[in-house]
């Protein structure tokens, strides 16, 4: 359990049935860790490991209602800046979560995926992605995309380069790279489209997360802090989602 416990709230999450409609692929930036450990006076350190309960029960939660797939924003490419312990701590949490929850996960049949370059990671947190990819690789369940180290732009240009080379070593033409090629060559190849971006603690931009999977997304941005967001604001979230209009450019 995490450090600062929340009281216990007898609502129940809500079942598949209740809602109209769900999304497919649900995106998350997770926001508001270091104001929630400054509020309670705590550590940013503390801050983010309760965030990492909340991370707990949105998967769980995610999971039951038989969503496709889930990407959270752990760790970003522009995240490095930040203070050297502070950084320390993230990576250490990260590596107590898949090791505390893989059994969990994969007895669950849920994928783990990690989206971002390995190569700076230190050699704990890479290891203990690795192993849990490589662990639940046949899982035919949820997608739990964990996206660390991090960048839209650096996997724009990472698939672009993945293309260039093939139409160089004459695997393709430049004229077949299409929209579904290109989508082929992220991270996210063979899951659908990011559908509903959540951004909690009021905050609204992208922070260069998943800039092509969200071309059609519908977007809410909560102004709780990530520490607070229940599973109760999440199913709030999930109907406010079921009962919008998806145009897709098209007219109703």
């Amino acid at each position: 359990m995490g450090f600062f416990h929340r009281p216990r709230i007898a609502v129940r999450p809500m079942e598949r049935s209740e809602f109209q409609r769900l999304p497919e692929h649900v995106a998350i930036i997770m926001d508001g860790n270091g104001r929630w450990a400054k509020k309670h006076r705590l550590s940013v350190s503390l801050g983010h490991r309760q965030g990492m309960e909340t991370v707990r029960s949105v998967i769980r939660h995610t999971n039951d209602l038989g969503i496709q797939s889930l990407s959270l924003y752990a760790f970003s490419t522009e995240n490095w800046s930040r203070p050297r312990q502070e950084v320390e701590a993230l990576m250490q949490i990260l590596v107590e979560f898949i090791t505390a929850d893989i059994d969990k996960l994969d007895a669950k049949n849920v994928r783990v995926r990690m989206m971002g370059d390995k190569g700076r990671l230190p050699e704990l947190p890479r290891n203990a992605m690795t192993d849990a990819e490589e662990r639940t690789a046949g899982n035919t369940g949820m997608n739990l995309n964990l996206c660390i180290n991090y960048g839209g732009r650096d996997e724009l240009v990472r698939a672009a380069q993945t293309l260039a080379r093939a139409c160089a070593g004459g695997e393709m033409e430049a004229e077949a790279i299409t929209e579904k090629a290109f989508s082929e060559a992220l991270y996210t190849r063979g899951q659908p489209d990011v559908d509903l971006m959540i951004r909690t603690s009021g905050e609204m931009r992208l922070s260069n997360f998943l800039l092509w999977q969200c071309a059609y997304a519908e977007f809410v941005f909560p102004e709780k802090l990530w520490p607070d967001f229940t599973v109760q604001d999440y199913d709030r979230v999930l109907t406010d989602f079921s009962g919008r209009q998806r145009r897709f450019g098209g007219r109703v």
